[in-house]
């Protein structure tokens, strides 16, 4: 999973930033996110496009590491990571000469890629950077007694699933021996591989294991997120049809509490307490309730899956009804699909089941259902970029004959929009 940004900064020049880009060129981040055993972010790996018409990132790793370092700069830590650490994918040239010395040392990880030569001119700069406060992670690492003193001072050592046994990393495991090491286990793509991962003793974890959940046969949604699946749908009309409204508004506590707390907030200065459902969604209108009533089911069905999911599925939600503008779509549906989409993995319940509960319109039903048609594009799209699976993206953008060419500023909108909401929910 990832997200992703764009800027017109240039990238660095020869000795540091400089104006080696185009001006206006657009450059493109994508994140993902490197998460505990229990769901919770604990970083995000920053990675590189060169641009809208780049299939993948196969030229100068000098150019892609300073663009990375120049975004991370541009658009500041605090709004590509939410605070959380970095990790950043370092040349030679980015640890040797010192460009990674932009991003404070404190909450940047400096990823050091197999096919660096670890010489000693290497270990010297990354000593010195450790001295400095930076961490050092050794990336998809296969031991060697090149390596070993690197080893000796990573703090981080990353290891894909699919491409090592419970051998290897057992043995992995028995060199790293009492060193203040955390392992990174990348590509945990299932429930399945997650649980044995976790056997296996690793505690943090890069890849898609929590969107893929388990599915259990003639599993039933639970009735109250039921109630919720129902009320995401009547919001869906134009206008709302209040007295349905209401109808299911009774019967979901949590979401009256919400209703009843906005219409007496100060928003609405009201001279006398509204306890009323019906007389608060009248005050409070159309468009604010479809923000709460989408706030409030999508916290619920957070349950106990982790809290990334949660913010994944506003950020699904808010750029499909941003895109929707330019590829003329409904933008609240889209913004429903984009919700919808991620609740199998909050359930642990089949998509079937979910679109079975929704009287939606047969293409939307067929969109969830994994069906590639137009109110499927949107969709598809993000879900290539959150992958940084940049000519799948390029693919839909040119099979819809839509123009993609701002959306990457729209998703960088919807994890701004997302990371406000989000602490609107929790509340």
């Amino acid at each position: 999973m990832a997200t992703a940004f764009s800027t017109t900064r240039p990238d660095f020049g020869r000795d540091g930033p400089g104006p080696t880009a185009a001006s206006g060129e657009l450059r493109y981040v994508a994140r993902q996110p490197i998460l505990d055993a229990r769901g919770n972010v604990l970083a995000y790996e920053l990675l590189f496009r060169g641009g809208p018409n780049s299939t993948h990132f196969d030229g100068d790793g000098d150019i892609a590491t300073r663009t990375v370092l120049d975004n991370t700069v541009t658009f500041g830590m605090e709004r590509l990571t939410g605070g959380l650490p970095v990790f950043i994918n370092c040349t030679r040239e980015a640890l040797l000469r010192g460009f990674v010395r932009v991003l404070p040392p404190q909450q940047t990880v400096l990823e050091l890629l197999e096919s660096l030569k670890p010489d000693a001119a290497l270990l010297h700069a990354c000593l010195e950077l450790k001295a400095c406060g930076y961490r050092i992670a050794l990336d998809d690492f296969e031991w060697h007694p090149d390596w070993e003193p690197l080893l000796d001072i990573a703090d981080y050592v990353k290891v894909e699933f699919s491409s090592t046994s419970p051998r290897q990393r057992a043995n992995l495991m028995a060199r790293i021996g009492a060193r203040p090491i955390r392992l990174i286990l990348e590509r945990v793509e299932t429930a399945e591989q997650f649980e044995q991962a976790r056997r296996e003793g690793f505690t943090l974890f890069q890849g898609f294991y929590f969107c893929r959940p388990q599915m259990m046969q003639n599993r039933e949604i639970p009735a109250n997120r039921l109630v919720h699946l129902q009320i995401l749908q009547a919001v869906l009309q134009h206008p709302l049809d209040v007295k349905k409204i209401s109808d299911l508004v009774k019967r979901e506590p949590s979401l009256t509490y919400r209703l009843l707390r906005i219409a007496n907030s100060p928003i609405y200065a009201t001279r006398q307490a509204v306890n009323s459902i019906h007389t608060a969604l009248v005050m409070i209108g159309d468009e604010m309730f479809r923000r709460l009533a989408m706030l409030a089911a999508t916290a619920d069905f957070k349950g106990d899956r982790p809290s990334e999911l949660l913010r994944m599925a506003f950020q699904r939600g808010r750029f499909c009804e941003l895109a929707a503008a330019e590829t003329g779509h409904d933008s609240t549906e889209q913004y429903l699909l984009g919700i919808l989409s991620l609740l199998p993995a909050m359930l642990s319940v089949p998509m079937e089941a979910i679109a079975k509960a929704l009287p939606l319109r047969r293409p939307v039903h067929a969109a969830l259902l994994g069906e590639r048609n137009p109110e499927r594009a949107i969709l598809d799209w993000l879900e290539c970029y959150e992958l940084g699976q940049w000519a799948g993206c390029d693919r839909t953008a040119r099979e819809a004959d839509f123009d993609d060419a701002n959306f990457p500023r729209f998703y960088a909108e919807a994890v701004r929009w997302a990371e406000i909401n989000l602490n609107l929910a929790a509340e």
